[in-house]
């Protein structure tokens, strides 16, 4: 077999750069999968129902898997050649090291507030508070008389 006719049958099989539309589908049903199974931690049947961090981590877990399917396949990220390793691991390396770096920063902020500062820091509120206090600064509708509009 010659070295074109090997090219036509490898371009005719879709390993030109890209998946066949099998594995599109295969990838598209797998994500339907995942999806479910993100969906089955906010269910009766979800058995971890008294711990909702195992949940959020589940869920964490399955959107990294599906985030990787698409850029694998959809972005044809599979197909290309072993350069993708020099661009993506340093990113990935550099969101880690960042995220460790100003993890302590969010956590600690307010340790070392001097009494002063921690007399006037705001105080944190439940989110449910600023919810109720939300409608009780609003006024009640109005007929639409104002502001010069009339029906």
């Amino acid at each position: 077999m010659s070295e074109e006719q090997k090219k036509d049958e490898a371009h005719d099989q879709g390993e030109h750069g890209g998946g066949s539309v099998k594995q599109y589908i295969m990838v598209f049903v797998a994500l339907c999968v995942l999806t479910s199974a993100s969906f089955f931690t906010y269910s009766p049947y979800w058995p971890f129902q008294e711990t909702p961090s195992v949940g959020w981590a589940f869920m964490m877990a399955v959107s990294c898997t599906k985030a990787l399917l698409v850029m694998l396949f959809f972005m044809h990220l599979l197909w290309e050649a072993n350069w993708k390793y020099v661009l993506t691991f340093p990113a990935a390396m550099m969101s880690v090291f960042l995220v460790l770096m100003l993890w302590p920063d969010g956590k600690m902020r307010t340790s070392n507030y001097s009494e002063q500062r921690r007399l006037h820091a705001a105080e944190p509120k439940d989110p449910g508070d600023a919810a109720d206090e939300h409608h009780e600064n609003h006024e009640p509708p109005h007929n639409g008389t104002e502001h010069g509009h009339r029906h």
